[in-house]
């Protein structure tokens, strides 16, 4: 039975998009919180991450996009009196704050009880020394090793663990300063960089169980001791990559029942002995596939990022059960969802494959090591489901969208790689291994020597053989009567009609239309619903993937219905703001009286949940899936400009083949991301445009960098997030960076433009509807131009634009909605520099600012947008003016160079950043220090401050040096910026340069003496230089300023916090006051 003591719950968010900590845990929060709303208590939500769907005001009774520090939840905690805490939603955050805040008294003061975790299972589960006694007591085995909070006892550790040996930080997400230690020179630096990263100054020492078989069991208890297994997870990689970065199957395939029911045992006990009263775990499990020993790795006591695979590959909602057994119910009182006749406390059983396959960055980061290890790299992931393991992995290999669409790597516009696969080259554990090893069967290496090296399963490799196998049938198949059988067999497969095509090339040349051929020889998908319980009972709900089966399951109903497409795998430039806009179409349009279709692979997200829209397509999104979807449901529509760059690329084959796209035609679309067309559009509506020129190969590349003289700005066309845009200083380095655009998309113009030094960039959001155009919001970077819009701290109403400049940026963004036509969202880039207002780009679409926008104004930009596209005027929705905005809303991005050492922390036209936060005051400097704090660089309030500036910024520099010593603050300098600042009569002391030789600077950032960076590069030297300096303040956790703007704004941050404390506020109580 539910709890009737307990009124209001506080319920902390997992914060900004991290390695490691991502779009799931919106997921789970905003699961959390409706549940227990409809349970009728009132939910205090505090998360500092704007681009999500929980914090949005509809969704919490109050919302606080603040800070997730202790300070702040104190104050929240003080101002809204919660009686409970539920922290096993939030990530690590909502842990280690639960944590933090219990035992600084704060809980106890204000007599708020923790649910869901108690305090001493948090601890039992966290701290891995007390975990393992806990575990020793309890008789579970678990690997040898211990806690070392200097070199001198990690040495001590080693001598009985042997190496090689896992070094860890404790209480740290994401394997964050994890590694593998292979010899006792290793072990120094491999223990600093775990105590550093380790909140409690621990590392923690692990025997190696490298090359052991890696599975995790999702489970869930109740107070009454009901226990239930939701899913057993199985890792293609062996133990040694974390389990983010791993391929991972569902349900286990490889576990005698013997072995599984072992596991399930165990997995009790550890939850009984760490204490989980209630709630979703998570237990992880080393198998040696030697001798068969089992032991436990380690356990999370919360929703985690398999809970979020867990649930998309049952059906089974981990986080909402979760919030339910947290206030008192039990798993046999609570009805599940998709059968609506069993309970929760069955257990989910599958009659298909689930497989999920992490999606890396490493292009956007060149210098890193690209060896997967036990620190998480990937920063999102796809999964798919099919009806045998071969159809899943096919089909997840296709949701990926890295232009491959078969198992060898080949895609439609990729050659297949010739070279030979050795032992060699299968043996390292990267983000493409799975493909060489494939090839490796190609070329017919015996499996048992590639399980040897790789210590993949052998029945895995079994599996892709019998994929290869099916590949030569279609190659040497000679008649249609042999084709009919072995195409239907390939599609039971997963074998994409594209790659298919490639193999029949021979025997039907040319390519043949397989789409066609299919239909011809009626070999068409059915659709299966997902059910948790292995069609013993009928689903209820319609949550569906492909299969090539006797029977359908879709039932499509014949209401007037709008398909939606979503995002795919998260990836940095196209990220969860994209699958908070498609949610909004989804809720905008159920509203409205649509039947809304959602279509998406990624399993982290608010979208793929079965109650988001009224149908649920998982499939990979690309043309013939998404065709396939639309040939069985027969949509009015479909929205492509909502899921970012992924179904924009699908538009212009879906008119081709006579679907309706609602909203900005693509034709206006395609003109806008066609730098060559766009200038000539800008030229007749008479808006200033950069200089530029249009090159499709290096040579003309050069004729125009010489016309507009150099540093220019290169962008290919058709790409987001800047891939592949670069500034280029001179013409040495031309070359590169234009084969970098060439090859980001291949055959599209490519624009150089010149590059506006100290000019500011200010993104417009507007609503259009055809006839007339709405301001959503006028945001200002407060970076310099040049780093990306995404990566860039922007302000929102900017601080530093007249309002004469801001009126021709309305006029010209009414200009270019109305001629584009635009229907629904557009963004819009300027420059302002030398008071000429010019215009960057344009995109007639969702864009990653809008979330923040709209929590900003209070107009919800998505949800109006996606009416319109369904036939609404913006005046029928009352949308005519612009919204007010009251105090200031700043969004800063959040990096992640922590997690990938080795890379340039050097912000560029290149996006780099994995999420962003908001701070919002009435002061521009308490808003700008809130989003500091929030982006876990909180700015210091006394301490030292080193400066370097370059010499064009050396005066304002200078009045940095000048705002700093008024505050406080003891001055370094290197010495050109020493010599001025010295001039002043400012006692400053001066520091070597690193390419002097000197490792004084890094010395002084590793020792704590300094607080504070300001580093403005410019020239070839000073990027190795202050290279040097930034990746010691990364370590350190010292905030860097690269821009001076940026400086400015952190002097009146820090002399807002020294004038008064910060102020938190939910945003209902801000908008009902505004109001």
């Amino acid at each position: 039975m539910k709890r009737t003591d307990i009124h209001t719950i506080l319920v902390p968010g997992s914060g900004a998009i991290v390695i490691g900590q991502a779009a799931e845990f919106d997921y789970s929060g905003t699961q959390a919180v409706k549940a227990l709303k409809a349970e009728g208590y009132r939910v205090v939500l505090v998360n500092s991450n704007p681009a999500t769907i929980m914090t949005d005001p509809e969704i919490a009774d109050a919302t606080y996009i603040e800070p997730l520090t202790v300070e702040a939840l104190e104050a929240i905690i003080a101002q809204e009196k919660p009686d409970a805490m539920l922290p096993t939603v939030g990530g690590q955050t909502g842990l280690n704050l639960a944590l933090a805040l219990s035992e600084n008294g704060v809980l106890e003061k204000y007599g708020v009880q923790l649910i869901g975790a108690n305090l001493n299972a948090i601890k039992a589960a966290e701290d891995r020394m007390l975990f393992r006694e806990t575990m020793q007591k309890n008789n579970i085995p678990v690997p040898r090793g211990g806690q070392a909070y200097s070199l001198k006892e990690a040495e001590e550790i080693v001598k009985e663990t042997g190496y090689p040996v896992l070094v860890r930080a404790s209480f740290a997400m994401g394997g964050t300063g994890a590694s593998w230690v292979y010899e006792s020179n290793q072990l120094k630096e491999a223990v600093r960089s775990a105590i550093s990263e380790s909140p409690i100054g621990q590392a923690w020492l692990e025997e190696s169980v490298l090359g052991w078989k890696e599975y995790e069991l999702e489970v869930m208890r109740d107070k009454k001791n009901n226990f239930v297994v939701v899913c057993s997870i199985e890792n293609l990689d062996p133990m040694g990559v974390h389990t983010g970065d791993s391929i991972t199957v569902a349900p286990a395939q490889t576990l005698t029942d013997r072995e599984y029911q072992i596991m399930r045992d165990l997995a009790h006990r550890v939850l009984s002995a760490v204490g989980v009263e209630t709630g979703g775990s998570n237990v992880q499990f080393g198998v040696d596939p030697k001798t068969g020993r089992v032991v436990v790795i380690e356990m999370n006591p919360r929703v985690s990022r398999s809970s979020a695979l867990a649930s998309k590959a049952t059906g089974f909602p981990i986080a909402k059960l979760a919030a339910l057994v947290a206030v008192g119910y039990t798993l046999d009182e609570i009805t599940n969802d998709i059968t609506k006749q069993t309970k929760a406390a069955f257990e989910p059983s599958l009659d298909y494959v689930v497989v999920k396959i992490p999606r890396w960055a490493f292009e956007k980061f060149p210098g890193v090591d690209p060896t997967l290890g036990p620190q998480m790299k990937s920063v999102g992931e796809a999964m798919a489901l099919g009806r045998t393991f071969p159809e899943a992995l096919n089909k997840a290999i296709q949701s990926l969208e890295i232009g491959v669409d078969a198992l060898d790597a080949s895609g439609p516009n990729k050659e297949l790689l010739t070279e030979p696969e050795t032992l060699d080259s299968i043996s390292k554990p990267t983000s493409d291994r799975l493909f060489k090893v494939y090839r490796a069967i190609q070329q017919g290496m015996s499996l048992d020597e590639i399980s040897n090296v790789t210590d993949y399963d052998l029945w895995f490799l079994a599996q892709m053989e019998e994929i290869k196998n099916c590949e030569l049938e279609i190659r040497n198949c000679k008649t249609e009567i042999e084709l009919k059988t072995i195409l239907r067999y390939a599609k039971q497969l997963g074998f994409a009609d594209s790659h298919i095509s490639r193999l029949l090339s021979s025997f039907l040349f040319p390519l043949p239309n397989v789409r066609n051929l299919r239909k011809q020889l009626n070999i068409l998908p059915t659709f299966q619903r997902v059910d948790t319980c292995a069609a013993e009972f009928e689903s209820q709900t319609p949550y569906l993937y492909s299969a090539y089966e006797m029977d359908d399951e879709s039932r499509p109903t014949d209401k007037q219905k709008i398909l939606i497409l979503g995002g795919g795998p998260n990836r940095i430039g196209q990220g969860i703001e994209f699958d908070y806009c498609c949610c909004q179409a989804a809720f905008a349009l159920s509203k409205m009286g649509y039947e809304t279709i959602m279509y998406n692979c990624n399993p982290e997200t608010v979208s793929t949940d079965y109650d988001t829209a009224d149908r649920l397509y998982f499939e990979p999104l690309t043309l013939e899936h998404v065709l396939n979807v639309i040939d069985k449901e027969k949509p009015i529509g479909v929205i492509v400009q909502f899921g970012g760059q992924t179904p924009l690329n699908l538009a212009a084959g879906l008119e081709a083949a006579g679907v309706k796209i609602l909203g900005t035609s693509p034709h206006a679309i395609q003109l806008s991301e066609d730098r060559e067309e766009f200038a000539k559009l800008l030229k007749e509506l008479d808006i200033p445009q950069p200089e530029n020129g249009i090159a499709r190969t290096l040579e003309e590349a050069r004729e125009v960098a010489q016309r507009i003289g150099y540093p220019v700005l290169v962008r290919p066309s058709f790409v987001l997030g800047g891939r592949a845009m670069a500034l280029v200083d001179s013409e040495s380095n031309l070359a590169g960076f234009i084969q970098q655009a060439i090859e980001a998309a291949p055959n599209q113009p490519i624009l150089i433009d010149k590059f506006m030094e100290d000019a500011f960039e200010i993104d417009v959001d507007a609503l259009a509807d055809g006839e007339r155009v709405v301001v959503g919001a006028v945001m200002q970077h407060i970076e310099e131009a040049g780093v990306h819009s995404g990566d860039a701290a922007c302000v929102l109403p900017p601080y530093k634009v007249s309002a004469y400049h801001q009126g021709i940026m309305r006029e010209y963004t009414e200009k270019l909605g109305l001629a584009l036509g635009v229907r629904g969202l557009m963004n819009v880039q300027f420059a302002l520099k030398d008071e000429v207002v010019y215009v960057l780009e344009v995109n007639p679409r969702a864009s990653r600012t809008v979330p923040y926008a709209s929590k900003a104004t209070n107009l919800n930009l998505a949800y109006t947008a996606a009416q319109v596209m369904a036939g609404k005027t913006l005046k029928e929705l009352n949308v005519i003016e612009e919204p007010r905005v009251d105090g200031f809303f700043i969004k800063e991005a959040v990096l992640p160079f922590k997690k990938l050492p080795g890379s340039s922390s050097l912000l560029g036209p290149e996006m780099r950043s994995t999420g962003e936060v908001m701070g919002h005051a009435s002061h521009f400097g308490h808003a700008f220090a809130k989003a500091q704090l929030a982006a876990g660089l909180g700015l210091p309030q006394h301490g030292a401050v080193l400066i370097t500036v370059n010499d064009y910024d050396k005066s304002a520099g200078l009045k940095f040096a000048r705002d700093m010593h008024r505050l406080g603050f003891k001055l370094y300098a290197t010495p050109g910026t020493a010599y001025m600042i010295d001039k002043a009569n400012i006692p400053v002391e001066v520091v070597e340069k690193a390419q002097d030789g000197s490792t004084q600077i890094v010395d002084l950032i590793r020792a704590g003496k300094i607080h504070l960076i300001l580093n403005t590069p410019l020239g070839p030297h000073a990027h190795t230089d202050g290279n040097e300096i930034r990746k010691a303040a990364i370590g350190m956790n010292v905030p860097l300023l690269t821009t001076l703007s940026a400086a400015t704004a952190a002097t009146s941050a820090i002399q807002a916090m020294r004038k008064k404390e910060l102020k938190y506020r939910s945003l209902q109580s801000h908008f009902g006051n505004f109001k």
